[in-house]
């Protein structure tokens, strides 16, 4: 995976999205709690090595069509391991105490408490850095820890609320794909898919599922297409409205063949990861 240079994530954001941010992250830290969440098991000591709107719409269009197909009586939902397994090897990150616990912060309603996780390392640090300044029992053993999603995930279905904080470059160009939907901005944490990508591998069905526009317009420099646009055969949705769909799919209706590739690398080096995992 490669990891850019550190440097301030606000500098790099357009105007629009640079005051989107500042008021997220003054939102959230001002909301900093004292409440704090055990974890199930400790949190991962280092870097992982392995690492739309309220509707998809048209996005994964394909899906929906497969979802209409082949469907059986006594078909039920995706189990959560199941669901989980889908999201191994991508790290997010978030902030914990000395005691190797979350660092919680209060929901808009204040009626709970809610886990914050980033997709750049980078946003983890500001938040680090606002959390120590207004925390002072945490100024010496708060950290920035990476967490897998698959482990989120069943944080999640064990009863722990989480809130993403999206790579902002990635809501630029969800955004400049659903450009006639810009105006209504975007909610949750981009992915984006393209059918011209499903692969089959072992009589199993694979649709691979990016976090970041630039790998999969990499993976799509290596395949046929028609038309010289590579974003064309592109399609947007956010990770939270898919994660719902897989949730509630029956079997053999097309949600279990996605597979998220983390960001970084090809489908293919994935899938031979996963399958020696």
């Amino acid at each position: 995976m490669e990891h850019p240079k550190p440097y301030n994530p606000l500098l790099s954001l357009s105007s629009n999205l640079r005051q989107h941010f500042l008021r997220l992250t003054a939102d959230l830290t001002s909301r900093i709690d004292d409440a704090r969440k055990k974890l199930a098991g400790p949190l991962p000591g280092g870097r992982s090595s392995s690492p739309a709107a309220s509707a998809l719409g048209n996005a994964f269009a394909s899906l929906s069509q497969e979802a209409g197909r082949g469907r059986h009586a006594f078909d039920v939902a995706m189990s959560g391991e199941s669901v989980a397994r889908t999201l191994a090897g991508t790290a997010v990150y978030t902030v914990s105490n000395s005691n190797n616990e979350f660092v919680l912060i209060s929901d808009p309603n204040g009626l709970k408490s809610i886990g914050l996780l980033c997709f750049r390392q980078e946003d983890a640090e500001a938040f680090l850095a606002q959390v120590r300044l207004r925390k002072k029992e945490l100024r010496s053993g708060a950290k920035v820890v990476p967490i897998t999603l698959d482990q989120v995930y069943m944080l999640k279905v064990e009863g722990i609320a989480f809130r993403f904080m999206p790579d902002p470059v990635q809501i630029q160009n969800a955004l400049e794909l659903k450009a006639s939907d810009a105006r209504k901005g975007f909610d949750g944490v981009p992915v984006f898919q393209s059918d011209l990508l499903v692969v089959k591998k072992k009589n199993k069905r694979y649709c691979p599922i990016y976090f970041r526009k630039e790998d999969i317009e990499k993976e799509l420099t290596k395949v046929p297409r028609r038309g010289s646009s590579i974003s064309q055969h592109i399609m947007v949705g956010s990770l939270e409205d898919v994660l719902k769909k897989m949730e509630m799919s029956e079997k053999n209706s097309g949600w279990e063949d996605l597979i998220f590739v983390p960001p970084g690398k090809s489908h293919s080096q994935h899938l031979q990861e996963v399958a020696h995992a």
